[in-house]
């Protein structure tokens, strides 16, 4: 980050500083902290870093944000709520960048979609980007902090479990271009319904300025419903929009497609599989041509797109195709995964899916779909993991697929090994909090991969 004086970042929080200098680090934790840090105390559910203050000090911080404080101390700087400082300070570092900013939510793909965009316009520009999943009110002014004046573009992430959540971030960040890349079942526990999701979606455009791009699937019904009057709509699809896709072409590496874009044609490719990214691929491109790239800058950016952590990764094992799907799910991408274990099938496919988490009163309806969804996509086994994902595997049966459920990991994992065979594609997937890895992982020492 750049250097930032006191005196504005107490400006920003509302207060007034007590010391002058200037601080290259902001941190909240105490425990990576230096001479030139600023040190803001948050204070969670299960802890409250306002207890750590006094050690912090005494470590020779340049100063310390803080909500409590007994003593006197010319570096600290006190305030009613630090989670709104951190927003606060955020805000007001970037809007040192005159650069355009694009942030993006949506109910799944939003790392994904992300990373596309990041492809897309470093072929053009030098751009920060969310690392990872820092998508909170946490994340989020973490990754600002990280510009600097060598940025030219920034993509920022926008992660929600309840309204007002991607309002505030929208507030921090003031996008130049938002993107909503879908509404679908993520998180419906605190939001109740998928109009409620829509709703929660669209504040992203509480920080965007009237007349600002905003970038949507417009092949989703539901998107269709966004109330963005004052804003440009730049719908991207299959069926018809602002940026088209045609002649889609699957392969076990990814998806060929021809992109159309007022009157121009060019061929693209994104690697990654499903029809799912290739609407993450078009959103990208959308985002680029916004930005003034042209087509063919577009489609040559997103060539170099590699997913992050273990989103969709496609491994050869003895003989059989393991995708390694588990960084998270719901209803929506685990239907998008058993179509892309389709897409790639050479004998069996086999499904190993986990427990979908937080879906609250639909989870149980939610689970049956996945199984209805299975059955459709012809796989040719279901295996599952956990209490809840017992409705997959009894959904799948009732249609009349074969499949086994397991509450014990190592159990399904002895079972795995002793029934896959060459040949078979298979899918893992489940929610973060089941460790779907552990079962791929376990196998893959004892093939010694």
């Amino acid at each position: 980050m750049e250097k930032i004086s006191l005196k504005k970042i107490a400006e920003w929080c509302g207060v007034e500083a007590k010391l002058d200098g200037f601080i290259d680090k902001i941190s909240t934790d105490s425990r990576d902290i230096d001479a030139g840090s600023l040190f803001i105390a948050l204070k969670g559910e299960r802890f409250d870093a306002n207890d750590f203050v006094p050690d912090v000090l005494s470590k020779g911080v340049k100063a310390v944000v803080c909500s409590r404080y007994e003593g006197e101390d010319e570096r600290v700087i006190l305030v009613e709520d630090t989670g709104k400082a951190l927003l606060d300070i955020a805000a007001g570092y970037r809007q040192s960048f005159n650069i355009p900013f694009v942030a993006l939510t949506g109910s799944v793909g939003k790392t994904t979609t992300k990373g596309m965009i990041y492809s897309v316009l470093s072929e053009k520009f030098n751009t920060l980007r969310t690392e990872g999943n820092l998508n909170n009110e946490i994340g989020v002014p973490k990754t600002l902090f990280r510009l600097e004046s060598s940025h030219e573009v920034a993509v920022i992430e926008m992660g929600m479990n309840h309204f007002g959540e991607i309002s505030r971030l929208s507030k921090t960040v003031c996008p130049d271009i938002g993107v909503i890349t879908n509404v679908g079942t993520a998180h419906i526990e605190n939001l109740g319904s998928r109009n409620g999701i829509l709703k929660a979606k669209s504040e992203i455009l509480d920080g965007m300025k009237a007349g600002s791009p905003l970038v949507i699937n417009g092949d989703s019904d539901i998107l269709n419903k966004v109330e963005a009057d004052d804003f440009k709509v730049i719908r991207f699809g299959l069926d018809g929009g602002d940026v088209v896709a045609e002649n889609i072409d699957p392969t076990q590496l990814g998806s060929g497609f021809t992109v159309t874009y007022k009157g121009q044609r060019a061929q693209a490719f994104v690697p990654s599989q499903g029809v799912h990214n290739v609407y993450n691929g078009l959103c990208a491109i959308a985002v680029g041509l916004l930005l003034g790239m042209s087509l063919d800058e577009c489609v040559r950016g997103l060539r170099n797109f590699a997913p992050e952590g273990m989103r969709q990764k496609i491994t050869s094992v003895k003989g059989m195709v393991f995708i390694e799907d588990c960084y998270n799910a719901n209803l929506d991408s685990m239907c998008a995964a058993l179509e892309t274990l389709k897409s790639l099938k050479i004998n069996r496919t086999v499904a190993v899916l986990g427990d979908m988490l937080e879906l609250g009163d639909f989870s149980d309806e939610a689970h049956r779909r996945v199984g209805e969804k299975a059955f459709e996509t012809e796989c040719g086994m279901v295996v599952t993991f956990g209490e809840a994902a017992e409705n997959i595997t009894n959904s799948f049966i009732e249609k009349g697929g074969l499949g086994k459920a397991f509450r014990d990991k190592a159990e399904l994992t002895d079972y795995l090994r002793q029934t896959l065979k060459e040949g078979d594609t298979v899918l893992f997937k489940g929610s973060r909090g089941m460790k779907m890895e552990e079962i791929f992982t376990s196998l893959y020492k004892e093939w010694e991969v």
